[in-house]
């Protein structure tokens, strides 16, 4: 693959090992691993109270890819839900996984260990974007999936041949994985604890999404060995973190065909299309399903064929939520404002749609043109991307410049249509229209009432409204 290098990353080869003061002899690994804040957690604690959290796997997944031949103390910190002070760090090696909200956040967090001369690995769906920029921040860089490029760096860490950057095999498989070390995150602080994941990746090439461009094409565990960690697990509550887990139909069906005898309650995302079979759909309610969330994006055809999304125009969306509903599972439905065919008509339109729905939990959120994703790429090249300030690619800040309407017009309307949505006698409205998993339902919309009111305290009007750089 041909990799083109900022002039600052030039001076290093990428084959050239990376010298590092060596392991005490007969001591363990220090091995430290941060996951940085994003704007919703700018405040201690942030925005999301316990009831609309749950716990992540990329941190507990890393742990457990320590070599086991390396004697390793491995502590890892979530500044979601705790505090990350540098200068208390102490460790022989620091990993941190970013997204591109935080990307800033974990360069500065980087450049403070760096200076105390602790070693600092950087990977995460970031860096996989941007490796280069990565590359300046950091001793070295994992790019894409980390499942045998970890396990390769910390090795070479400890003989002293640590490469400046590690990129994902082609031939990467998740069969046969070791369980994330789900004990060393403190599920006290989250409302759902056991969470999990059975395939990477997705079989679509939407415009605006990071996976295509991030992590190629889909992967997937053998059902035995997710069975066999919701087991070990003991759970009874799971939430699927998959970013589409009816990708493949025959994978999806054997799943939740295993998933039966398991008696679990559980959550996840699909597309639209779980809709329009019914033997998958009636396997989802089977196994145990409560709750999906579902990218319905846009009410606007022309937005959905222009963002590659087309797969969502086949139906009505009314009878996509009526079918779902009819097996007793629970809708939260993300929605996006800032298609180029989007105008002031659009916030209205769509919350008319999801209160004559019935849509239990709904979402918004502002068009993202993450980096490297094919919506960067046309917007940049049309001059209307206004800052790379990446602390505001975060969905509810405006980056671009809309085509039919203002930033302000964008952001402004936004907030108002998650206040809509989010009043007393609009959620009485939907959920006694949706009767639909209420125990779930009443909590979560509640947690999003307080969201939708206190976006100016989390998303402060200087970070909303982002000036072109």
């Amino acid at each position: 693959m041909e990799r083109k290098l900022s002039a600052e990353s030039d001076l290093i080869s990428l084959s050239e090992p990376v010298a590092r003061t060596p392991t005490p002899k007969g001591g363990k690994l220090r091995i430290t691993l941060l996951s940085p804040r994003g704007p919703l957690y700018r405040h201690r604690g942030g925005i999301w109270k316990k009831t609309m959290r749950y716990a992540p796997l990329t941190l507990t997944t890393l742990a457990s890819l320590v070599p086991p031949e390396i004697p390793a103390e491995i502590r890892i910190v979530d500044e979601g839900v705790d505090e990350i002070d540098p200068d208390r760090i102490e460790a022989d090696l620091v990993g941190i996984s970013a997204i591109t909200g935080t990307a800033p956040r974990a360069y500065e967090i980087s450049a403070q260990l760096r200076k105390r001369g602790i070693p600092v690995v950087i990977g995460g769906v970031h860096p996989t974007l941007m490796p280069e920029e990565a590359m300046r921040h950091a001793d070295s860089v994992v790019a894409g999936y980390a499942e045998e490029s970890w396990p390769r760096l910390l090795r070479e860490f400890v003989s002293g041949t640590m490469q400046k950057r590690y990129d994902q095999s082609p031939g990467l498989s998740l069969a046969n994985l070791p369980f994330p070390q789900r004990q060393l995150f403190d599920s006290r602080l989250v409302n759902v604890g056991d969470t999990i994941e059975a395939t990477r990746g997705c079989i679509y090439q939407c415009d605006f999404c990071v996976v295509p461009t991030a992590w190629g094409k889909p992967l997937q565990k053998p059902v035995a060995d997710v069975i066999a960690d919701i087991r070990q697990m003991g759970a009874r509550r799971v939430i699927f973190l998959d970013l589409n887990l009816i990708g493949d139909v025959a994978y999806a069906k054997e799943l939740f065909t295993a998933l039966i005898p398991l008696q679990i309650r559980w959550a996840g995302l699909v597309t639209t299309s779980i809709a329009w079979d019914d033997e998958l759909l009636d396997l989802t309610a089977r196994s145990g399903c409560r709750g999906l969330l579902i990218g319905f994006e846009s009410l606007n055809q022309e937005a959905l064929k222009g963002a590659q999304k087309a797969f969502n125009m086949r139906h009505s969306y009314h009878d996509v939520v009526r079918r779902i509903h009819d097996r007793g599972i629970a809708i939260m439905g993300c929605f996006v404002f800032g298609f180029d065919q989007d105008t002031l008509d659009s916030f209205d339109e769509t919350v008319a749609f999801v209160m004559e729905s019935r849509m239990d939990l709904p979402r918004y959120a502002i068009a993202v043109p993450f980096p490297a994703t094919g919506l960067f790429r046309r917007l940049k090249e049309e001059g209307r991307i206004t800052t790379e300030n990446w602390s505001l690619y975060d969905g509810q800040h405006v980056v671009f410049e809309p085509k039919k309407m203002t930033a302000d017009e964008l952001l402004r309307n936004t907030n108002r249509a998650w206040k809509q949505t989010y009043s007393y006698a609009s959620m009485w409205k939907r959920l006694a229209g949706s009767r639909t998993q209420l125990p779930i339902s009443i909590p979560a919309n509640f947690g999003y009432r307080f969201y939708a009111n206190h976006l100016d305290t989390f998303y402060t009007c200087d970070w909303q409204l982002a000036p072109r750089a």
